[in-house]
């Protein structure tokens, strides 16, 4: 372990399967989180993505075991928390890092798309919190992260308004959690990635990455890596007192107009 910035807390973290080249948030943060002192539960519906990441954490000399669930189940939900409390006896951290994609302007979304997208991106992350925060409670409180995108911000690239209002959602619930359960010593923050190459774009053309990368300010592509680092602070007690914070990891693309970086993508 490089540090104990987490040491001896306990984190469940969704989506935490590897999904090969380039690492995906979940496996990037599922590994910095043991390397720096966390036990991890991994939570993916594949159990051997999970597997994958929990052998290099245990080959590193971390803690970490698999709890293979579908997390739009609510009997899911609830059986990887109650999971969570009999191996490790409680619940410090919570990252809910699942999401798919929904296409579409609100006049072109299907009915069965748009359910089935509310229910990985958000009814998930609802589920996963009414089970983790009793848990944690009882603990004495706790860190709860929910990965949003900027697209839950601002008006992305794409007409995907499935997503968009999902991520939306993942944000402001972040914020009510905040509110509702400060008094329990329970902190919750959103992380907005902006555009970082992940599994979910790796078929996105050399051309398509190029032209992300030169909108924003800092004129480079984001990784999960960028998101996990974010992720460590956010759950650690360096940020004991910030909770119901939206933090926008995107090389500084919400702070630009689209004017502001004009000269970045249009040839003079």
């Amino acid at each position: 372990m490089v540090s104990a910035r987490l040491q001896d807390k306990v984190a469940l973290v969704v989506g935490a399967g590897s999904r090969g080249e380039p690492a995906g948030t979940g496996y990037a943060t599922a590994k910095l989180f043991a390397e720096h002192g966390a036990s991890t539960l991994l939570v993916d519906n594949n159990r051997e993505r999970a597997k994958v990441t929990e052998r290099e954490i245990l080959d590193a000399g971390g803690a970490a075991s698999v709890f293979e669930g579908d997390v739009t189940s609510e009997e899911d939900c609830k059986a990887m928390v109650t999971a969570c409390g009999e191996r490790y006896g409680r619940l410090d951290i919570l990252v809910n890092n699942v999401a798919t994609a929904g296409a579409g302007k609100v006049t072109e979304v299907g009915s069965e798309e748009l359910d089935q997208v509310f229910a990985t991106n958000l009814r998930s992350m609802m589920l996963a919190c009414r089970y983790a925060i009793p848990l944690m409670k009882a603990g004495g409180g706790g860190s709860i992260l929910n990965i949003s995108s900027i697209d839950g911000l601002r008006t992305g690239m794409s007409y995907n308004v499935p997503y968009a209002v999902t991520k939306a959602g993942a944000a402001h619930l972040a914020r009510l959690i905040a509110v509702h359960h400060g008094r329990d010593n329970i902190r919750a923050n959103c992380i907005a990635p902006g555009h970082i190459y992940a599994p979910f774009v790796r078929h996105m053309s050399p051309e398509k990455r190029d032209q992300r990368r030169k909108v924003a300010p800092l004129g480079t592509e984001g990784t999960a890596w960028d998101i996990a680092w974010a992720a460590v602070f956010l759950a650690s007690d360096e940020a004991r007192w910030i909770s119901g914070t939206i933090l926008p990891v995107d090389g500084g693309l919400l702070a630009a107009t689209p004017l502001a970086v004009y000269d970045n993508i249009v040839p003079a």
